[in-house]
């Protein structure tokens, strides 16, 4: 019998590969472009090259599939507390430090080195967000680190190198180096202050005043990090220190890693639980300062959620897209059939709406000596943590279901949306839940004249729609009248949603402002995405979203 071809494979997509990130990404640009007119993007045309290359897809896959082992002992018996990484996420460490997303708005000289490094944050999501844990925490420890002037003098300008060595040895030895952070204790979690872990003073050297840390962190990520800043309790109080993995005479401190993290997501990045017996670390800033200091780190670690999420959410839409331009079902693309524009075009929105807060709030970073931007800074950094990062489980369900079971498989090009699925959540947790953000905003509403500030942030927008007038009119008094607790998460979604309508509507087409405007402010909108109004432009915004 003649063979009837039957594993003829037909009618499924070209994988996304070998495409530029930040040429084919049209929000991102414009979002730059309102946001830092006068930014140099040469940079990020190399960076988004490199991220969406097949090779650097392939290290994001291996990082995953091959996870951390941790070595406690050596074959003798000696305690190294050693975690070894599979090649491919050195690959890709190698390739986030030496674009700066570590360090740039430290050592850089771009007019928005804040802008800039978090686009390039955005674009290295899209191929993997596991290895930016530890490239987040250096940027946010690398200022707190002034607080000590003889610690930074000697580990300053290597926290801004480009240079990566994963080598566990001296910081003297090393061309670059990186940090990471220690707070989380299992009894308290968001609450730091139930922390028991103790400094004892053990006298002053060159690094000035050294403490002895004995307790535990229970969520101690990236714990092969050249040093870390870490929380514990002082006479004076909670006070934050600079605990090194190798001491200055090059013998190893007395961090005892018990075990890795069995995590939903987040495979390629080690998350551990340690002990700390006595190791030796510094004083940075006052004893009991620690809160204060902890939460500028947090601000800037927040930020990151934020560009984070966007970031994932931007290639789960391309893969989304991707798949339906290609898939024909029904007798036609997808891309075509009505049901699938609308949810296409309702991803796109949302999309381009968390994009555009989330580089808002890095410009707001860029120009700390405005009044106005250090207090929207202080606004704005809760409201987009909380509300883009609780958009973004949702959205990453959507886009997988636009890929039907194909999505759900951890396999190929496409296994990257399961990958993506199961990071969502993290962003969302990490620096602080919902409930943390949006008691953060209270606290921000309550600095300057936070009413004053959100009606000029508004301005530009008004007279463009209808339901974004009457939501600006209405945020005012919902503020000063702001009493309670209870309403808190919605006034944050609200003032998110003002804030993402008054960008789109200076930076993006009528398109997406009308029916962002209409959808999420008007309530011509469904309970689930791909519910639009029939008379949605849904043609204009998917192209306008399209990665090819």
């Amino acid at each position: 019998m003649k063979n009837a071809g039957t594993h003829e494979v037909f009618n499924q997509p070209v994988p996304l590969v070998d495409y530029n990130l930040f040429e084919t990404n049209r929000p991102l640009r414009d979002a730059l472009q309102f946001n830092a007119p006068a930014l140099q993007l040469a940079q990020l045309h190399e960076l988004g090259a490199a991220v969406g290359s097949a090779d650097m897809q392939t290290h994001a896959r291996l990082a995953n599939t091959h996870t951390p082992e941790l070595h406690t002992h050596d074959r003798f018996g000696r305690r190294i507390d050693e975690v070894e990484f599979h090649p491919s996420y050195h690959a890709l460490m190698k390739a986030a430090v030496g674009a700066g997303l570590h360090g740039t708005p430290w050592t850089g000289t771009s007019a928005s080195p804040h802008v800039q490094r978090a686009a390039g944050f955005m674009l290295f999501t899209e191929l993997e967000s596991s290895v930016l844990c530890p490239i987040s925490m250096t940027y946010a420890a690398t200022p707190a680190l002034r607080s000590n002037a003889a610690v930074y003098a000697d580990w300053g300008p290597k926290l801004g190198s480009l240079w990566y060595d994963p080598a566990l040895k001296s910081f003297k030895d090393k061309p670059g180096v990186t940090m990471g952070m220690g707070m989380t204790e299992k009894q308290g979690g968001s609450d730091v202050r139930a922390n028991t872990t103790s400094a004892v003073r053990e006298g002053s050297d060159a690094w000035g005043e050294r403490y002895a840390i004995t307790g535990h962190k229970w969520f101690f990520s990236a714990p092969m990090c050249d040093a870390f800043l870490v929380l514990a309790q002082a006479p004076a109080g909670l006070s934050c220190f600079f605990l090194p993995r190798v001491l200055p005479d090059g013998s190893r401190n007395a961090i005892h890693i018990q075990r890795l993290k069995d995590k939903l997501g987040n495979k390629a990045n080690a998350s551990s639980e340690v002990e700390f017996h006595g190791a030796s670390a510094w004083l940075v800033g006052e004893e009991g300062r620690g809160i204060p200091q902890i939460l500028e780190m947090g601000t800037m670690t927040r930020l990151d959620c934020a560009l984070g999420t966007s970031g994932l959410m931007r290639q789960a839409l391309s893969l989304a897209i991707n798949h339906t331009v290609q898939r024909n079902a029904f007798g036609k693309p997808l891309v075509e059939q009505p049901l699938m524009k609308n949810v296409l075009a309702d991803l796109a929105l949302e999309s381009e709406a968390a994009t555009a807060l989330a580089i808002r709030l890095a410009r707001a970073f860029d120009r700390q000596n405005d009044e106005h931007e250090r207090l929207m800074a202080r606004l704005l950094t809760p409201i987009a943590k909380f509300w883009i990062c609780k958009r973004g489980s949702h959205f990453a369900q959507e886009t997988m279901e636009c890929l039907g079971g194909n999505g759900y498989v951890e396999e190929g090009g496409e296994g990257n949306m399961a990958r993506i699925y199961r990071e969502m959540p993290l962003n969302s947790i990490w620096e602080g839940a919902g409930n943390i953000m949006a008691l953060d905003l209270l606290r921000g509403l309550r600095k300057g004249d936070a009413v004053a500030a959100l009606a000029k942030e508004l301005a530009p927008a008004r007279g463009q729609h209808a339901a974004f007038d009457r939501l600006a009119d209405a945020l005012p008094s919902r503020i000063e009248a702001m009493a309670s607790e209870t309403e808190a998460r919605r006034l944050a979604q609200d003032v998110a949603l003002a804030v993402q309508a008054a960008l789109l509507a200076q930076a993006a087409p009528p398109a997406v402002v009308g029916a962002f405007c209409a959808s999420r402010l008007g309530g011509d909108w469904g309970n689930a995405f791909g519910t639009l109004g029939a008379g949605t432009d849904f043609n204009s915004i998917i192209e306008r979203a399209s990665p090819r």
